[in-house]
């Protein structure tokens, strides 16, 4: 094996670790002996573009594409890569670029109608790619499932039912369809016809984790928790750090009234808020988060939503720490001592929380949401999480006055002793609350949230990725700014 194949190699696999900064270095070692083709190029870019860094991630795929590397994955690259710059006339050239040399690459008409949608809110527009790609390649079953995610997202759940029942006359037996249609079924209150999706999609592919996953979803939907605990149970033998998993096993613990689900739902001592610490170069919190809601304002370009993530009528950037800002560069620090001083608290234990508690940790996607009036986070969990978060930095003037009711103010920063604000019941007053408990997905019976979190401008939320998270729709003139990031154990880098 040739010097840069062993470089490619181990970079690949560090990447794969989550070890980006090492990876990165790896990939620029190679560049000294790779041959001139383009890949190491593309190697580098690709990686620094996972890493928030985008500007050089456009440098390098500039220089593989010089070099003759024009491939549709280096395109693709580029499109993220500028559409992270904000450059969004350059992302849709880029995007068309990939589809011109491959017209059936579906993650580049995905993006691409997501970056229409985004920029516009506009269903029509969104669609309009897709449309037309169905035209020219009819026998593409892939594009009706974009398309069919198109109106989910833009908010049609029914006409994206359709749409996958058309395909799915067409391609009944394909996999990719079946489990769409048996998750579609469950968010439009199909609970029947989602277990015999899901069931089909297994008999064409047995042991599928998705299909499982929705199936369990469906017999929640249905009244019958006690299979889907048996399915999310044969679940966490195979991925037993999944936290969508440990979710839809709760759930159905809570609907049987099984003591396990207050165990792993333990609002008191796994869900806790603290003022982050005033970065240096700052002289106060207020003058901190003034300088980061402005640069974070500035970073939010967008319309709309993005697709497959649970904000509604507000905008999502990620990999915010890579824009050079110096107030957005330095939150990491501001929230390290936060971080250091819940694991503190948090201690030793056997769940599967505390079990994963060695006091090492390590950032896994940093990113900003700006609601608008009338924006809510739909009810969701962190897969591939351990802690999840929901940082305040700007809010409405009057959702940000009190600190709510029950149990006192925060934490702060120092360890000092403190608990969330809580309440029994959401109300009119609680608009733009953190919210905790209510699953992402209908329930036979329904259940509400159990417990929340009163928004507070520099406070930080921290709680297990598992539990299920939302936030209580708000109608008001100026928008509800926030910095969210996962949390994994430092020993998962070396897995």
């Amino acid at each position: 094996m040739s010097q840069f194949a062993t470089l490619t190699r181990q970079a690949s696999e560090l990447k794969r670790a989550g070890r980006l900064d090492e990876a990165i270095a790896v990939y620029r070692h190679a560049l000294a002996v790779a041959p001139a083709t383009g890949v190491a190029e593309h190697n580098l870019a690709a990686a620094l573009g996972d890493a928030g860094a985008a500007a050089e991630a456009v440098s390098w795929c500039e220089a593989a594409i010089r070099r003759g590397l024009s491939a549709p994955e280096t395109w693709l690259v580029l499109a993220r890569a500028e559409l992270a710059r904000g450059r969004f006339d350059s992302a849709e050239r880029a995007f068309r670029k990939v589809i011109q040399l491959r017209p059936a690459m579906i993650e580049a008409h995905y993006e691409r109608a997501q970056l229409a949608w985004m920029r516009t809110g506009d269903q029509a527009l969104a669609l309009r790619g897709i449309d037309a790609a169905i035209r020219k390649l009819p026998d593409e079953p892939a594009l009706r499932l974009v398309r069919a995610r198109v109106l989910q997202y833009a908010g049609d759940e029914e006409a994206a039912f359709a749409e996958l029942k058309r395909a799915l006359a067409r391609w009944p037996g394909d996999v990719t369809l079946r489990v769409e249609a048996a998750y579609l079924g469950v968010l439009t209150r199909r609970a029947r016809p989602a277990i015999a999706h899901a069931m089909q999609a297994l008999e064409h592919a047995p042991g599928h984790a998705t299909a499982m996953m929705v199936l369990a979803y469906a017999f929640l939907a249905a009244g019958d928790p006690a299979r889907a605990v048996e399915v999310a149970d044969h679940l966490a033998r195979h991925h037993p750090l999944d936290q969508e998993v440990l979710a839809v096993r709760a759930t159905g613990w809570r609907l049987l009234g099984d003591e396990r689900y207050a165990q792993l739902y333990d609002y008191d001592a796994f869900v806790r808020a603290y003022e982050i610490a005033t970065p240096e170069g700052w002289s106060s919190l207020p003058g901190y988060l003034d300088e980061l809601s402005a640069a974070l304002e500035r970073l939010h370009p967008y319309q709309s939503h993005p697709f497959g993530q649970s904000v509604r009528h507000g905008s999502q950037v990620s990999n915010v720490t890579g824009y050079d800002d110096p107030a957005v560069r330095a939150f990491p620090d501001a929230v390290a001592p936060v971080i250091d001083a819940h694991l503190e608290h948090l201690g030793a234990g056997e769940d599967p929380l505390r079990s994963r508690n060695s006091g090492g940790w390590r950032f896994q996607g940093i990113w900003s949401v700006r609601l608008s009036g009338g924006g809510f986070h739909a009810s969701h969990v962190h897969p591939q999480g351990w802690l999840s978060s929901a940082c305040y930095i700007a809010l409405p003037p009057a959702m940000g006055r009190g600190d709510g009711t029950g149990a006192g103010g925060s934490a702060r920063a120092n360890g000092d002793e403190g608990r969330v604000p809580v309440s029994d019941r959401a109300g009119p007053d609680r608009a733009g609350w953190l919210q905790f408990g209510a699953p992402g997905t209908p329930t036979q019976p329904a259940l509400d949230a159990q417990h929340f979190v009163a928004p507070a401008p520099g406070r930080l939320v921290l709680f297990p990725s598992y539990m299920w998270h939302g936030t209580v729709p708000f109608d008001a003139e100026r928008p509800r700014i926030t910095i969210a990031f996962d949390v994994v154990p430092r020993q998962q880098a070396q897995d």
